[in-house]
């Protein structure tokens, strides 16, 4: 299961697109709200029912977690203490670890990067502490980071390769006239 944190202020197409490309690729995708409240403002107005709490995640059940950019919601997760102690205990138990846009500096920040490549908005490359790659979507072993709205077909095609295959994921590029 692929978790993906919702956070007020989350960029829309960074999140929509992953969850619809994985779950196209039959992928089981669970959306998480850091807020009170399931339904989570995205940062361009656009409201997003979350399927559940951040408190409710299983962390043993979760194979993969997501976290879309948007400066906001990249700050609101950052500051989230469920969202460290998840992403804590997904960093040690080597699990797929996916940002976009902002997001990725969280891992920068979480000290995760050592040794690693990532990408990211240009605007937060010190943030990745050297790792920074420039790429429209960097993959270095259990972490996939990605630039921004822009390359988040990219970005959701990486992960489904990573989780299933390539012929599945280039199915789902060729359907939705991708590729």
């Amino acid at each position: 299961m692929v978790a993906l944190i919702l956070a007020d202020g989350f960029e829309e197409v960074e999140a929509i697109t992953p969850i619809d490309v994985l779950r196209r690729g039959g992928v089981e995708v669970v959306t998480y709200s850091i807020t009170d409240d399931l339904c989570v403002c995205g940062a361009h107005g656009i409201m997003v029912d979350a399927d559940d709490y951040i408190a409710n995640i299983e962390y043993e059940k979760v194979d993969a977690v997501i976290l879309p950019g948007g400066l906001q919601g990249t700050e609101n997760m950052e500051n989230c203490k469920d969202v460290q102690f998840f992403l804590e205990y997904m960093h040690e138990n080597n699990k797929l670890m996916c940002a976009i846009c902002a997001a990725p500096r969280i891992f920068g920040n979480m000290d995760f990067l050592d040794g690693r490549k990532a990408t990211c908005y240009p605007e937060f490359d010190h943030c990745l502490k050297g790792a920074y790659t420039g790429e429209r979507v960097t993959v270095d072993r259990q972490l996939i980071t990605s630039k921004g709205m822009g390359t988040a077909m990219d970005f959701a095609l990486a992960i489904l390769e990573y989780l299933k295959d390539s012929k599945i994921a280039e199915k789902i590029a060729k359907a939705s006239m991708y590729r």
